[in-house]
């Protein structure tokens, strides 16, 4: 069952970065807010950390 709460899991964050990307694309001023691009660059690095820890659970490696 852990392998099925971590499929669970990535939907889940396959989901929200949707969004996140549905949002961005939703501006409609057309001025770029600095603020909410460098959270958003913080956000996917960090995403992209968890994947790649998952990758290496998934793979049966160590953390």
């Amino acid at each position: 069952m852990p392998q099925q709460q971590l499929i669970l899991t990535i939907g889940r964050i396959e989901r929200a970065l949707s969004r996140l990307e549905q949002a961005s694309n939703a501006r409609t001023d057309g001025v770029p807010d600095s603020k909410l691009i460098e959270k958003h660059k913080q956000l996917k690095a960090e995403t992209r950390l968890a994947l790649d820890e998952i990758d290496t659970i998934l793979a049966g490696g160590a953390r």
